[in-house]
């Protein structure tokens, strides 16, 4: 997960280095000689890592337009609490110093996906990125009918 502006104009510039890369392999391995099942082997992984990073990319430029993906029964909060602070253009350094910590604990935090967060940190984290979470309920239906 592209985490920061630095690491996005880093993914950005190799993913254009990746594409011109490829271009001169596929070349190169054409002209060896090398039949398209060969040449689709060989190009293959360098084909998905540029994908990958691609999806990366975008799913960073996403964040930046404010478009979250759903939660569900907090599965993937950590990540939400990573896209806020990317979308809302707060730094980890700037996080740190709202939260009044080291900006290696934030860091460390996000590398973690904040994994084992408690309610009372995560709500610190919310304010200092200036950030409610509305949440609603479903009960469902055929456990409701169960019960009943």
């Amino acid at each position: 997960m592209i985490r920061t502006e630095s690491e996005y104009a880093i993914a950005v510039a190799r993913l254009a280095a990746e594409s011109t890369r490829f271009a001169a392999q596929k070349v190169r391995l054409k002209k060896s000689g090398l039949k398209r099942d060969e040449i689709k082997r060989v190009t293959d992984p360098m084909k998905s890592f540029s994908l990958q990073l691609k999806e990366e990319v975008q799913n960073f430029e996403r964040l930046k337009q404010h478009a979250f993906d759903p939660l569900e029964n907090f599965r993937g909060f950590g990540h939400l609490l990573i896209s806020l602070r990317i979308a809302k253009s707060i730094s980890q350094r700037e996080l740190a110093k709202r939260l009044g910590v080291h900006e290696s604990q934030i860091s460390r935090d996000e590398r973690n996906e904040y994994f084992g967060i408690s309610i009372e940190r995560a709500m610190k984290v919310l304010d200092a990125l200036g950030v409610r979470i509305h949440s609603s309920i479903e009960i469902n239906a055929s456990k409701r009918r169960a019960s009943a």
